[in-house]
């Protein structure tokens, strides 16, 4: 049983669509759509916004559904000059920016008292999504590396300067590094996929909009392929 996270209605709703055999149980707020896709076992949920609603989701889905693995897929700000609108992601690893126990004497992104802040997504995974990717968005770039996580959408050149100097991460967005650190403590795969919509600069305002459409839609041949192959 693959589960799979939007943290936006737009993110899922087009899954939901092409599913069959769906039954629907309401949790936490989140209506969580068991059913397959392709033949193959999928629950699909709209999480909400944020770390601690992707936290809770990515529980659910391990404690009720015994999910093998975790997909998460949405859309993100780009932190790297070579990584354009529309183009996709892969995480490799993921960690928060905007976890500060500095005072304690810790690095910025370090969690107290666990053995690692920076969780490792499934290389298998990854390597399906990669192959899946350039088949069926073929006009965009596919990218591997460091996606960062944190509860604030970045629109402003310093902050994102900062981010990107302290974390070197490819791309921002606010739910992948709490879903990778549940399937972490749970012990299962995960993979975060993020589609391009902004530059989390000064234009990132302007830019969402416009591009949050063709993102989305990219994701979602990426996921219906990937499912297709799972």
């Amino acid at each position: 049983m693959l589960g799979i996270i939007g943290a936006m209605d737009e993110e899922v709703s087009k899954l939901k669509e092409v599913m069959e055999n769906v039954q629907i149980m309401t949790k936490a707020s989140m209506d969580f759509y068991k059913g397959t896709i392709t033949g193959k076992d999928v629950v699909v949920v709209r999480s909400g916004i944020g770390k601690v609603n992707a936290g809770i989701c990515t529980q659910i889905l391990v404690d009720c559904y015994n999910v093998d693995a975790v997909i998460n897929t949405g859309i993100a700000g780009s932190l790297n000059a070579a990584i354009d609108i529309g183009d996709v992601v892969l995480a490799t690893d993921t960690l928060q920016h905007d976890m500060d126990a500095t005072g304690f004497g810790y690095e910025p992104g370090v969690i107290p008292r666990m053995e690692t802040s920076t969780f490792v997504a499934d290389e298998k995974l990854r390597k399906l999504a990669k192959v899946c990717c350039e088949k069926v968005n073929p006009d965009i770039m596919v990218f591997e590396g460091r996606v960062v996580s944190g509860d604030q959408f970045i629109s402003d050149k310093n902050v994102k300067e900062r981010i990107t100097t302290q974390f070197a991460g490819f791309c921002t967005e606010m739910e992948g590094a709490a879903i990778a650190q549940a399937a972490y403590l749970n012990k299962i795969p995960f993979l975060i996929i993020r589609a391009i919509s902004d530059k989390a600069d000064d234009s990132a305002t302007v830019d969402y909009p416009t591009f949050e459409a063709k993102a989305i839609e990219n994701s979602v041949k990426l996921m219906k392929e990937m499912i297709a192959n799972y």
